[in-house]
């Protein structure tokens, strides 16, 4: 079923939505999950709990790309728990990531609008590096995979990637500052 069909059911409060969408990207969400939890039976309370997010937040929101409407309520579930469970010593790759991450972006009282021009500047600074570098990085900060699955997966060294995700993350951080998004 195409997307804007799931979404219209979500708008009409059609149960059937999440079926549909279960079925379209449950492995999908599952597989966002697993990179950061690491745990099937976690990752697939993650998932059942992105589509309670998906019913609750449609509407009033309309995605325009539904696969990245799920993705990023998962990761938010996954990393969420993650958080949470990390007090006990858990997901130490995961919250390393996060970590590296966060060092890039401004703080969390930002406004609306310094989010809308946080997202901006993500979405542009991407544009500019060239693929693989975008893959890496995207492998690293969105799919939240470590060092030696990008490595092994795109058949570079770790040191490499490595170098590649401390020389990206430092090129970001100076891009944010002179968009003027302090970090």
């Amino acid at each position: 079923m195409k997307d804007e069909k799931i979404i219209l059911l979500y708008w009409e409060r059609n149960e059937s939505a999440i079926r549909e969408t279960e079925l379209k990207y449950g492995k999908y969400c599952h597989t966002v999950a697993y990179n950061i939890l690491h745990s099937h039976e976690d990752a697939d309370e993650c998932v059942n709990d992105t589509w309670n997010g998906a019913w609750n937040a449609m509407p009033p929101q309309k995605p325009t790309r539904l696969q990245s409407f799920l993705a990023r309520i998962t990761r938010n579930i996954a990393i969420d728990r993650v958080r949470y469970e990390s007090a006990q010593k858990r997901g130490a790759e995961v919250e390393s990531a996060i970590d590296e991450y966060w060092e890039c972006i401004p703080s969390e009282d930002a406004s609306l609008e310094d989010e809308i021009a946080l997202k901006q500047a993500i979405n542009s600074f991407l544009a500019c590096l060239d693929t693989k570098t975008r893959v890496i990085f995207m492998r690293r900060y969105w799919y939240t995979m470590s060092v030696k699955e990008i490595a092994d997966g795109m058949h570079l060294s770790e040191s490499h990637v490595s170098v590649v995700l401390h020389r990206t993350r430092r090129k970001f951080k100076d891009y944010l500052t002179k968009e003027g998004i302090f970090v």
